[in-house]
């Protein structure tokens, strides 16, 4: 399974910090997190950044392995 980390908003959004979903790709992991988590969510997704395994990654054709971590990062501002 991938475990997916949700940051500030994603995590207010999809109501949890993290969770852990069997999914093979980049694509299928969006997916499954709309699915889950509804058209507010969906929102905030188009502009977050993935991270897998604290790599950016935007093909969604990357594959999943057992234990990779996604992490979801909405844009934030710092100082």
């Amino acid at each position: 399974m991938t475990r997916v980390r949700y940051f500030a908003g994603a995590a207010e959004a999809t109501g949890t910090e993290s969770e852990h979903l069997d999914v093979s790709t980049l694509a299928d992991l969006r997916l499954m997190i709309l699915e889950r988590h509804g058209s507010a969510f969906e929102r905030v997704l188009g502009r977050c950044s993935l991270l897998l395994n604290g790599t950016l990654t935007e093909d969604p054709g990357t594959a999943l392995s057992e234990g990779d971590t996604v992490d979801v990062l909405p844009p934030f501002a710092g100082g």
